[in-house]
């Protein structure tokens, strides 16, 4: 069986905060995200409009996308700009081109 697992990075629309996630539906994420920065304001991704999807990986197993999510928060930033650059070089928002 396959499963769908998403290491992700979103960003404010100015780009200046970064914040990294997991989840199994990403879609629905970016949504939950968009709309506690609209709403209450209850997460840290709420807090700062981060709901602008700049990056995303896939993995089949959960404790390897929960692996790589503590392995990317525990990075400095110009490390995550680096896989950034890499993946989206132009740091496009990636909400409407996800499947």
């Amino acid at each position: 069986m396959n499963h769908n697992y998403f290491t992700y990075i979103t960003t404010n629309k100015s780009r200046k905060v970064l914040y990294t996630g997991m989840t199994n539906d990403l879609r629905t994420r970016l949504e939950q995200h968009k709309e506690d920065a609209h709403g209450a304001k209850k997460t840290f991704a709420g807090k700062y409009n981060c709901y602008y999807l700049i990056f995303w990986e896939r993995y089949q197993y959960v404790y390897h996308a929960i692996e790589r999510e503590h392995e990317i928060k525990g990075w400095k930033r110009f490390k995550k700009e680096a896989l950034i650059n890499e993946f989206n070089p132009e740091w496009r928002f990636l909400n409407d081109e996800i499947d």
